[in-house]
């Protein structure tokens, strides 16, 4: 018969370590550490004013291997960037953004393979409970920013290929998915009236008619129940009127037999390639 045993004690947990000293033990400059941390690369916490490490994790970095450059997966950075902007760290949220246009990202991708889901994530985890209308809001913040500091890249010089009006109807609370959108139809060359969210009829009628070389309107739709403002603001531009097509879409419209519903010419399609397409099309019909 064996003897009884004791209970093996769990080995203590080891003293967490100053990011410094990570850095020497990394054999990095203590700058490059930072960025291990401001990108998620290395997990840390604050204490007062300096940034702790747990040595466990220093080893699993130290263990992983390293991508290959620019192979790093998009869908990596999507969780460390909705930290980043619930957290309203702008600074951290740029690094990945910059860590991501380093690795061989263009602008458009950025938007479209990173920014976009990662607001979608905001969204779903707002409306999950997971995070409060603050982060929310710190979020949005902090994306329009970024928003402004890419834009500069979507200039193309030389001649537009004409005009498009771009808005949410009254009752649109979201400006940022316009905001992407406009950018990106600047870097396919068109001149581009951004109204914002919750834009009146009357505003989108207007912009319509002083518009150079109209291509087409359109009418971005995320939040629910905005069918009649949708349908309003549609109904001022036929009376306008309008020659360019109208175009709506967004994640409130739920294709292409729902757009005809609220009185559009197309729909723009479900995501943010889609729309330039549908844009494109428009254009090569004027």
């Amino acid at each position: 018969m064996l003897p009884p045993t004791t209970p093996r004690q769990a080995p203590a947990a080891a003293e967490p370590i100053s990011l410094r000293e990570a850095a020497q033990r990394l054999g990095v400059h203590y700058m490059t550490a930072y960025r291990y941390v401001r990108t998620g690369r290395l997990p840390a916490h604050r204490d007062g004013q300096e940034w702790l490490i747990d040595p466990a994790d220093l080893t699993r970095l130290q263990d992983r291997p390293a991508a290959p450059p620019g192979r790093r997966p998009h869908s990596d950075r999507v969780p460390i960037l909705i930290a980043r902007l619930t957290a309203g760290d702008e600074a951290g949220a740029w690094l990945v953004i910059d860590e991501a246009l380093a690795s061989g990202m263009d602008a458009t991708g950025i938007y479209l393979d990173l920014l976009v889901p990662v607001l979608r994530g905001v969204g779903e985890a707002w409306a999950a409970g997971t995070i409060s209308i603050a982060g929310e809001h710190l979020a949005s913040a902090v994306a329009q920013r970024i928003i402004g500091r890419l834009g500069p890249r979507f200039a193309r010089p030389g001649r537009k290929r004409g005009t498009v009006v771009l808005g949410g109807p009254a009752g649109e609370q979201h400006s940022l998915p316009g905001a992407i959108i406009a950018d990106l139809l600047r870097g396919q060359g068109f001149d581009v009236i951004d109204l914002g969210a919750n834009t009146p009829p009357a505003s989108f009628a207007e912009a319509a008619q002083q518009a150079s070389r109209l291509v087409a309107v359109v009418i971005g739709v995320t939040g629910p129940g905005l069918d009649d403002g949708v349908r309003a603001a549609v109904a001022a531009l036929t009376a306008a009127p309008t020659t360019a097509p109208v175009l709506v879409g967004g994640s409130a419209v739920t294709g292409a037999e729902h757009a005809r519903q609220l009185g559009a010419d197309a729909w723009t399609g479900p995501d943010g390639r889609a729309v330039l397409a549908a844009v494109n099309h428009a254009a090569a019909g004027r």
